[in-house]
């Protein structure tokens, strides 16, 4: 993103080997024909990391992002952008600090065993799927389990994420996370859902985003793109309306 493109940002803010890791319409700017292809289809992927999300990711999350702080279910100015449209080798995880406008981390980030080998192309709120999930979350509390420090995660959009606390999914560290793994395998390895992180900064990064932050996981599914009650907010908001935030 070039620096035009970063005060842009700044304006509209204003306004295979398979790991078990855990128990298992877009706004008019954006056009839904240019989502609904992963990012592989659409342009040559590097496998560097990238200052900030495409902007047509980077617009939905923080559409989702502005409606989730309206309705009262997001407390702080942090925004986590996972793009599952690119391969796992990419550095497809971001941690945007929305009051100043700047990428606080740019990671790798690990899917469901059960969405795909190198591009996750299947995601599930089904207990047991051991797939990714899409959709807005709200980082809650962490706690010290099997993988160390690890953040649970409260999907906040019904059908889609909903059930993540039920399936346990959590942000973790995670040895099959990292570029010597992708130099063995061609990939990274892959969770039982949720989005593992690389085990040297993991812990920063939770610490970082805990406690009431948005995590925004998108893929151009059609269905959830024009059925996120947090990309429609005007509509959420009506019908949230006489519902006190929680």
């Amino acid at each position: 993103m070039t620096g035009v493109d970063a005060l842009r940002v700044s304006a509209v803010l204003v306004a295979g080997v398979g790991v078990a890791s855990c128990a298992a319409p877009p706004r008019a700017s954006v056009r839904l024909s240019a989502l609904l292809q992963p990012a592989a289809a659409i342009q040559p992927v590097a496998l560097t990391a990238s200052p900030w999300p495409r902007r047509d990711v980077l617009d939905l999350a923080l559409q989702a992002y502005r409606c989730g702080r309206t309705l009262g279910y997001i407390d702080r100015p942090l925004l986590t952008v996972i793009d599952y449209s690119l391969p796992s080798t990419a550095r497809r995880l971001w941690v945007i600090d929305v009051a100043h406008s700047r990428v606080l981390f740019n990671e790798l980030v690990a899917h469901g065993e059960r969405s795909g080998e190198d591009i996750p192309v299947a995601f599930s709120n089904r207990a047991g799927s051991r797939q990714s999930s899409l959709g807005l979350f709200r980082a809650e509390d962490v706690y010290d389990g099997e993988h160390g420090l690890s953040l649970r995660l409260d999907g906040l959009e019904p059908g889609i994420n909903d059930r993540a606390r039920e399936r346990r999914i959590v942000m973790h560290g995670a040895r099959y996370v990292s570029d010597a793994f992708i130099a063995e395998h061609g990939r990274l390895g892959r969770s039982w859902g949720c989005p593992a992180l690389p085990a040297g900064v993991h812990e920063q990064l939770i610490d970082r985003i805990r406690d009431g932050s948005a995590v925004f996981a998108f893929y151009p599914d059609p269905q959830w793109l024009q059925s996120s009650r947090f990309l429609h907010c005007d509509a959420a908001r009506m019908a949230e309306r006489d519902t006190p935030p929680r």
